[in-house]
């Protein structure tokens, strides 16, 4: 299949999960040799920013869309995440601690950077450029663009952005729920906000926005405030 489908060029190829998958992936494994790698938070993230950023740039830049069909309904939903985010470590101090949301299979909601991180200015702008730019289009490209439509049909590019399928939906939703640890029941909340708007705009640009926005009013945030536990 090769044409437009709400803003985007659907490619052509043998593997067009690839400009879709391979970003996230590519992430992904970052993430895990990390873990394994020594050195410093600093370069580790601004290493995999500039690989995954690379491989965005290389394979998946025809599938990005650009346009939001509802610019302030998506920046709208974004702040709303945002405060949900946040919501209940607001409301009540220490729920964080508690066993479902600190334990060996979440972790802990603490910060993995070093006092040195969080005072170097390179890095900061880096790992904010990250959050806000880069992570909000290799997730939504992953999670809407390709899972909930490859949930529904193997033959993915068939189905419109934004088709309901209940396993599609909510399968996504907890998956995605389960990428953030120790947030996970927001980010479950995030989940399910994110997929009702692909299928409300059926436009993967609203969501890139509404992504991009969340994440930005917490980078915002966790500057002001120094709620550091928030950059995992």
């Amino acid at each position: 299949m090769n044409g437009a489908l709400n803003g985007i060029v659907e490619p052509k190829s043998k593997h067009p999960a690839i400009p879709y998958v391979a970003p996230f992936l590519a992430f992904i494994a970052f993430l895990a040799i990390e873990k394994l790698v020594p050195g410093s938070p600093e370069v580790l993230y601004s290493l995999r920013f500039i690989v995954v950023s690379a491989v965005l740039l290389a394979v998946s830049s025809k599938v990005i869309p650009f346009r939001p069909s509802y610019l302030l309904g998506s920046i709208a939903m974004g702040v709303a995440v945002f405060l949900i985010w946040i919501g209940p470590d607001l409301l009540w101090p220490g729920y964080r601690s508690h066993w479902l949301f600190t334990n060996l299979v979440t972790g802990k909601a603490e910060s993995s950077l070093p006092a040195s991180a969080q005072s170097n200015l390179v890095f900061i702008l880096i790992r904010v450029a990250g959050a806000t730019l880069l992570v909000p289009i290799l997730e939504e490209l992953f999670w809407r663009g390709w899972l909930m439509r490859w949930l529904i049909s193997k033959n993915f590019l068939t189905v419109p952005l934004g088709r309901y399928s209940t396993e599609a939906f909510w399968l996504t939703a907890v998956l995605f729920a389960s990428e953030h640890g120790p947030y996970w029941e927001v980010g479950l909340a995030a989940g399910i906000l994110y997929n009702w708007w692909i299928m409300r705009t059926g436009n993967l640009a609203d969501c890139i926005l509404a992504h991009s926005v969340t994440n930005a009013c917490l980078c915002a945030y966790v500057l002001q405030m120094g709620h550091w536990q928030y950059w995992l």
